[in-house]
Parts: structure tokens; sequence; C-alpha cells
């Protein structure tokens, strides 16, 4: 496979490259464009609508408009435009895949497994649609009647990333609509084109015109459209998944108008390994979350606390497990690692790896860039294990986002639980335990949003997703997740007897 087969999708128009704002796919209003590169070539390969306030303000103006009709079609009728974009979408997972991996650098099996995933997000949440049920209260007085009813926000500005670039578009939208909210939306500039296609194939199954509204940006325009959507009144809800530090930006520029704020940030997940863990069980667990994506995930283990009784077996496990790895573009069939998504973020990884090194870890697989005939291009990091960290390394207070793992030693759970929640984030923790009882302990008592218990990935559309702390607040996902794209109303009748 090469990089003109991952171009050459059966569907061609599935690469669009302007915005789609009232049902109708337009430039940007000052015409400008911006390039799209493959991130494991550095190949501009497409290039698309460069929006800056205007086009901000007119998606806002046409989901504002659209939202008095949208909001009182039926639960059912919006189920089934749900079920009809969940059905396009199967139907071209293998295109959605190759846009995804040259998009975003994903291996293509990794990628069409996210276009599933993403798929299963609409499914449930066209599921979910017809059972926003409110309640009657009992009666506390004659005559009187208390009743409890949900509604939509309103409009729904959603600011999507890059990592999962289809999943994060599908896990806002479908339950914005399944609510009966509109929504604006803005996918990172890294990679508009994922998000792009499956809005496209939302046209295809009918949405309304305004409903939904999507424009890509620059980077360099990217803070003039969000601080639009934050300044507006009429924008009632922002849903975000990103850094902290652009996650408390926007927290603080839409406080004016009191916005409902979904915000799933940044993490530096902890990962123990119990000396009575089965450890096979666990170093599959801790290569399924440390290396999807390449480690670019705001929930992949940062932190790998190993008891010392079994630390040796362990690193060795690892090691046995990173060495057949291969890094590699996604036009190479059997790559594994991908490339990291821009240059930006290979130096942080090398910066977090060196500043180890020179504070005493070992460097027990990886530590460098890798070019060679098959990851030719400037963004791929090896996957990378550090032995013998300590809590003074960068490593450990910092999300790395990519695929390094360092092991540090521990002798006692207490100890360990403090070390692991010794951090201002708290989206997920993970350990491995045969120990029932340690179960109850630990998962009580570690600070995250998702635990994970004896597996290494736990998110599915079934259970909510959000963090604690600095890792933001709002639940995506579940029955949760559609409920924060709605608001509360209490109405009492009386005079009814």
């Amino acid at each position: 496979m090469t990089f003109s087969t991952l171009l050459n999708l059966n569907r061609k128009d599935l690469i669009c490259n302007k915005n789609f704002i009232n049902g109708e796919w337009c430039d940007a209003e000052s015409s400008s464009i911006f390039a799209v590169a493959n991130p494991a070539t550095g190949e501009n390969f497409a290039n698309t609508a460069d929006s800056g306030s205007a086009d901000a303000q007119k998606a806002v103006d046409a989901a504002y408009s659209a939202f008095p009709k949208w909001r009182v079609v039926t639960t059912t009728q919006r189920a089934k435009l749900l079920k009809r974009w969940h059905t396009l979408i199967v139907e071209h997972r293998e295109d959605l895949g190759r846009l995804m991996s040259l998009e975003q650098g994903k291996p293509l099996a990794e990628a069409i497994g996210e276009v599933d995933y993403s798929a299963d997000y609409v499914e449930f949440y066209a599921e979910e649609a017809v059972r926003t049920s409110g309640e009657i209260l009992p009666s506390i007085m004659p005559g009187k009647k208390q009743m409890i009813v949900k509604e939509p926000v309103g409009v729904v500005a959603a600011i999507t990333p890059w990592n999962f670039p289809m999943a994060m578009i599908a896990r806002k939208i479908a339950p914005a609509l399944a609510a009966g909210c509109t929504i604006v939306a803005k996918p990172s500039e890294d990679t508009p084109l994922c998000a792009l296609a499956l809005v496209k194939l939302l046209d295809e199954a009918g949405a309304p015109p305004g409903v939904v509204n999507i424009i890509s940006a620059s980077r360099d325009n990217t803070p003039e459209v969000v601080k639009v959507w934050l300044k507006d009144p009429l924008v009632r809800k922002i849903t975000f998944t990103g850094s902290t530090a652009v996650g408390k930006y926007i927290a603080r520029e839409s406080a004016e108008t009191l916005k409902k704020l979904s915000l799933e940030l940044g993490g530096n997940a902890p990962f123990i390994v119990f000396e009575d863990a089965d450890l096979d069980a666990a170093a599959d667990g801790l290569m399924l979350g440390k290396f999807r994506a390449s480690g670019q995930t705001c929930v992949s283990p940062n932190r790998i606390f190993v008891h010392s009784d079994i630390y040796d077996a362990f690193a060795q496990k690892m090691i046995d497990r990173v060495e057949v790895l291969k890094v590699g573009p996604a036009s190479i069939e059997d790559s594994t690692i991908g490339p990291m998504i821009n240059e930006r973020a290979i130096a942080k990884i090398d910066r977090h790896v060196q500043d180890a090194i020179t504070k005493g870890a070992k460097v027990l697989a990886g530590g460098k860039r890798v070019q060679n005939e098959i990851a030719h291009g400037t963004n791929f990091y090896a996957p990378t294990i550090l032995g013998d960290a300590t809590e003074d390394m960068v490593i450990f207070s910092e999300e790395t986002f990519g695929p390094v793992m360092p092991l540090i030693r521990f002798e006692d759970e207490d100890a360990v639980i403090a070390q692991a929640n010794n951090t201002s984030y708290g989206l997920a923790s993970y350990f491995y335990t045969t120990d029932m009882k340690r179960v109850e302990r630990v998962s009580g008592i570690l600070e995250a949003g998702i635990i994970g218990i004896n597996v290494g990935a736990a998110a599915s559309p079934w259970a909510p997703v959000g963090g604690t702390k600095a890792s933001g607040y709002g639940r995506e996902g579940s029955h949760y997740g559609i409920e924060d794209y709605m608001h509360i109303k209490y109405m009492c009748q009386g005079e009814l007897a």
C-alpha cells in the first residue's frame, strides 16, 4: 500500500475542503485556505477553508435559526436521522479509515477501528434519544401537579482534537442532535478533513439545514473563531476536548455568558502493577493503553509504577513486546506505531526523554527519533521504555503524549497511591492486582474519573468519560453524556381540584 493508494478513495468526494453552514458547502468569507499535511511525510495533500470570525458568526446564526424547529422534532425522528448517519459511516468505513491514516497518521487497521468506534457512538445516541424521560413528582398538596422535563440547551459549539479526529466529533455531535440541540463545530487544524467527511455523511443522511454546521481554521485563525463562540450569548454550551491550558481559557472567557461546559482535558495517568498481578495480563494491558494512537491519547498511561519484587520480570516482558513493534507510516501495512502529529510533538517527547536520561533513567528500549527507509519522515519516534524513573523527572509531572513509558519502582501500597495521586490531573488511572480486597481499597482512593482495573483500555459509548481536578468536568458517552446537552425544567400546575 502506498501514499497514492491511501488517497485513492472509492468516494473521492469525501475529501471536503469547504465549510458546511446552513446546509451548504461554502468557502471562507475571506476565500483564504490552508494546507493539510500527511504527518508521515510532511507532504501537503489537500487545502481547506481558513475561517475567521465572520464564518464563526455565520455558523452560529444558522444554528440559532434552525434550533426552534429542530428542538420540536420528535425523538424518534432524531433517532432515525442518527441511524441513517450510522449506516453511512459503516458503509464507508474503509474510505474513512484511509482518510484518517493519511491525515492523522494512524495505521490503517487502527484508523478503521476508530471509524467503528465513532459509529458506535452514533448508534448509541440514536437509541438514547428516545430515553430522555422526565418525571412526575408525587403530589404534596391537593390540586397541584409537579412535573420535570428535560430540554435541549440550545446552540452547542464543539471544538475537537486531532488524536481521535472522527470519534470525538461523533461523540459530541450525536448526543447534541439526540437531545434536540443544534451545533457549530471546529475540528483541529491538523485533522479537519476527517470531521468534514463525517459531516458530509450526516448531510447525506438528511440533517436539516443549519442543524449541523462545521468550519475549519488554521492554527493562527483558531483563536479568532473560538472567541466568537465564547462571547456570543446565542451559544449556550461549549464542548471541548484538548489541553488543560485551553480548557481554562475557555472557562474564563465563556464565564460572562454562563455557558454550560463539558471539558475533557489533559491527563497524567498512573498505571500500577502490584506484586500479585498477572504479569502477562498487565503487560498486554499496558501495551494496549500506552501505544494506542502511538501514545497520543489523554487517557494513555504516563507513569508506570511497578512493585520492586516483580520489577525486573515485568520490565523484560515489556522489552520483549516493544521490540516487535514496527515504526512506519500507514502506507506500510504492518506498521504498528505511526508518526507523531507534528514537529512540536516530537520535540516535547525528546525533551522528556533527555531530561529523564540526564536525571538517571536507563533506556531499556528506543529513546530516539526514527528515520530509515520505512519511517523516512521526521515525525517518527521509537517506542521507548525508561527504567528507574523518579519523581523529579519532567516526565512524572507533564503529559508526554507519545510512545514513552517510564518504569518507577515502588515498595508500599499506601506510598504508591500517594504517588499516583500526586498530580494536578485526574482523568484516568489503571492498576493490576489479583487481590479483590485491594481492588476495593485502591479503586476507591485513586483520584480519577476513569479507573481501569485489570484492563488497559476502558472507554466505550456505554460508559461516561471525563475527569476530575485539572482534567476538567462534564461527561461524554453513556446516558450522562446526553444529559450534558440538556437542562431541567420544573413545572408546577395548579387549580386541578
